[in-house]
């Protein structure tokens, strides 16, 4: 009889196991929906910070332009000099925004990829306990069986 009970107990066991797997599964699923998801909102704010710089440079290329007509500089020698330094330095700023922008993404994205590998080792996990356990069930029924346990026809 205990070598049953144990069975049954074992039983119970692989299936919380297999169903811890694939909770856990589930669980890193969900982070990596989450990094995607945080990988793409880093992509659309570097979009909105790269149209606002723009329009922040265009006002700052028009407001030199002004301050140098107003001077009574020519666009030309120094005042141009100034208005394609300053146009250099906003498209290297850009550049800039745009690499920051794709590292902070690929590690969401590199996140994702982690959190689904954690996935599938918790659910082999689970799968492994699971087999484990149903060994144990196996083996216990039969050592009831070797002794005797499970002969309901014998003569007492």
């Amino acid at each position: 009889m205990a070598n049953t009970i144990a069975a049954v107990g074992s039983i119970a066991a692989a299936r919380q196991a297999s169903a811890m797997g694939k909770y856990n599964q589930q669980v890193q699923e969900r982070n990596a929906r989450v990094a995607e998801q945080e990988a793409e909102a880093i992509r659309n704010k570097n979009e909105f910070d790269i149209a606002r710089f723009d329009q922040e440079l265009l006002q700052l290329t028009g407001s030199t332009t002004v301050s140098l007509n107003k001077s009574g500089v020519e666009l030309s020698g120094s005042g141009l000099n100034v208005l394609n330094y300053n146009t250099r330095q906003g498209e290297i700023q850009k550049d800039v925004m745009n690499y920051n922008s794709l590292v902070r993404e690929s590690k969401a994205i590199e996140s994702a990829n982690f959190a689904r590998i954690r996935g599938s080792i918790e659910r082999q996990r689970g799968r492994a306990a699971r087999n484990e356990n149903l060994f144990r069930a196996g083996a216990s029924l039969l050592r009831g069986e070797k002794e005797g346990e499970y002969d309901f026809f014998k003569e007492k």
